[in-house]
């Protein structure tokens, strides 16, 4: 068993930026691929970037514009998302996920773990 918690989220202005963490409990994270995903008010969930569970992979939703990053820290078993420029669009509850495979999937029906998700707000 994975448990995952997200943090980082808050109000953010437009223009601003952001960084998200995943925490891990149970297991060690960077034995699995990690995403995260977003879902946008009266929206789907959407993939915003993966990365494999070494790290040496990882790639970004082309939608996002490259305004997302993601990263892993072993040591702290942690995995890290950063977005910049945000604009109110990016309004959303982030969550994200485990997927046991190691290998980075934009499908969400591809993790078998999950977080709770935290609420990113970008409002003036």
């Amino acid at each position: 068993q994975v448990r995952l918690v997200e943090s980082g989220g808050g109000v953010v202005q437009p223009g601003g930026s952001l960084t998200l963490s995943c925490a891990a409990s149970g297991r060690i994270l960077s034995r699995y691929a990690t995403g995260w995903f977003r879902q946008r008010p009266g929206k789907e969930r959407e993939f915003v970037a993966a990365i494999s569970g070494s790290g040496s992979s990882a790639y970004r939703a082309d939608s996002m514009q490259g305004r997302f990053d993601i990263s892993r820290d072993k040591a702290n078993n942690t995995v890290y998302l950063e977005g910049s420029n945000l604009t109110p669009e990016d309004t959303a509850v982030y969550y994200c996920a485990a997927d046991l495979d190691g290998i980075p999937e934009s499908n969400s029906d591809d993790y078998d773990y999950w977080g709770q998700g935290t609420q990113v707000t970008v409002s003036s």
